[in-house]
């Protein structure tokens, strides 16, 4: 049998390390994601949440400067693309203040358990805003998923124990949907990920900056001292998320997104004791097979394509 050619071995072992790193970059990203949400809850509701989204949005962008220098400065903020991102700021920023405040209300796991149903509602305005045709097998999906925000609803289960933060977190799922969108419609249009990430975070640090203004608390030194990890890990992880995806395939990387879920339980329940009953384990359980199924999907039918 003839051997391989030693240049297409290396090509092979490097393509094998680069996905293996992608891979480590998103599970990462997910524990950093994590951590900051943790850190949002640790504030207990004790600073007003306009000074949370700005601290974590101004912090943010202190920690994407030198990306933005690298990716040529003030030159790479230039758009043709205003009115999307006006769309893609007040739809994060919605989603961002509602899941902000749903960590303070519910449990971290049962947050980010919620907010798992961003698939669900992109799949759904997918049909209105791009076109697009959901057959039987993703429609019922996406009935299964919210079946498991239901299951989470019953008594004992902690979404039930507060519907407000429920409800709260599922319109920031639609709204991250919405943002989601609105920056798949950037990229088809050739907008940079530095201009939609740094346009981002300054818009929305400065919205909230305003908002904060007249009920201004100053906040005390471990109180700072979580307001600052919230900014810079959030930058950090979606410094991650961004290298994870340019170096591997969406394919291959999508499911170890629902790492957060592993994360946020052992967060939980390590300094808050937060120990889900069946109700919810079976709820969890249900939205994320429904978005792995849905994400499955996508797959099989961009191949097709």
């Amino acid at each position: 049998m003839p051997e391989a050619p030693v240049a297409s071995l290396t090509g092979a072992a490097k393509n094998a390390a680069s996905r293996r790193r992608a891979v480590l970059m998103i599970l990462g990203a997910a524990f950093l994601f994590s951590l900051a949400g943790a850190c949002v809850k640790a504030l207990g509701g004790q600073v007003p949440l306009a000074q949370v989204v700005l601290c974590r949005n101004f912090f943010a962008v202190l920690v994407l400067l030198p990306l933005l220098w690298r990716a040529g400065g003030l030159a790479a903020l230039r758009t043709r693309h205003p009115g999307l991102h006006a769309l893609r700021l007040a739809a994060g920023l919605g989603g961002m203040v509602a899941s902000f405040y749903g960590l303070t209300v519910l449990p971290l796991a049962t947050v980010t358990a919620l907010g798992f149903t961003m698939p669900l509602f992109l799949t759904l305005l997918s049909i209105p805003l791009l076109g697009e045709r959901v057959g039987p097998r993703r429609g019922a999906a996406v009935l299964a998923g919210f079946g498991g925000v239901l299951l989470m609803t019953l008594p004992g289960g902690a979404a039930g124990a507060d519907v407000g933060g429920l409800l709260a977190v599922l319109a920031g799922a639609l709204a991250w949907a919405l943002a989601m969108i609105t920056i798949r419609r950037m990229g088809d249009a050739g907008e940079g990920n530095v201009a939609i990430v740094v346009w981002f975070a300054l818009g929305a640090a400065l919205l909230s900056g305003l908002a904060s203004l007249p009920g201004w608390s100053w906040p005390s030194a471990g109180q700072w001292a979580f307001l600052v990890a919230i900014g810079v890990i959030s930058a950090a992880a979606q410094v991650m998320m961004t290298e994870g995806y340019r170096r591997g395939e969406a394919t291959l990387l999508a499911p170890f997104e629902y790492s957060a879920i592993l994360w946020t339980s052992t967060l939980g329940v390590a300094f808050w004791a937060e120990l889900p009953d069946g109700w919810d384990v079976a709820g969890i359980a249900v939205l994320v097979a429904s978005g792995l199924y849905i994400w499955r999907r996508e797959v099989s039918l961009g191949l097709r394509r």
